[in-house]
Parts: C-alpha cells; sequence; structure tokens
C-alpha cells in the first residue's frame, strides 16, 4: 500500500478513472452488439438507428480517451459497412 500523501491520492484518482473508463467502453461494446443483432435479425431501420447510437458511444469514447481514434474509426467503418450491405 502506498505510504505518501500522494501516492495515497493516485490510487484514489486511479480507481475513480477505471470506473470512468469501464462506463464508456462497456456502453460502447453493448451499442456495438446491439447494431450485431440487428444486422443478424436483418431489421434494417432499427440496424440504422443502433448504428447511430453506436457511433456517438464509439466517439464518446475516443473523447475520454477510452479508445484510439484509429481504433473507433475501424469499428465505425465496419459496423456502417455491414449496415449498408443489408439488403
Amino acid at each position: 500500500m502506498a505510504n505518501m500523501k500522494n501516492a495515497k491520492k493516485r490510487v484514489l484518482v486511479n480507481e475513480k478513472k477505471e470506473v470512468r473508463n469501464n462506463m464508456y467502453s462497456a456502453s460502447m461494446k453493448t451499442a456495438c452488439k446491439n447494431v450485431e443483432r440487428s444486422i443478424a435479425g436483418k431489421d434494417k431501420n432499427k440496424a440504422e438507428e443502433n448504428l447511430k447510437t453506436a457511433i456517438k458511444r464509439i466517439d464518446k469514447a475516443v473523447s475520454a480517451k477510452v479508445v484510439a481514434k484509429n481504433t473507433a474509426a475501424r469499428k465505425k467503418s465496419r459496423l456502417t459497412k455491414k449496415v449498408n450491405q443489408m439488403s
């Protein structure tokens, strides 16, 4: 366990950041899964709605520096491509 005051503070701050980062990450993953489920269910309207939500969640994760920009761009691109390929 940390002994110095600043080390103790860093432990507390890191715990708060971990909770926040997990929230962004989990909501992003859930939104992506919802898009995948809509695609599997062949519901294009629902997939497009879920895609908009997923893109918002991915962008929020990027702004919180939970996910790198290129990773986010790749995820958005792949999801959009799958939705657009639906007939």
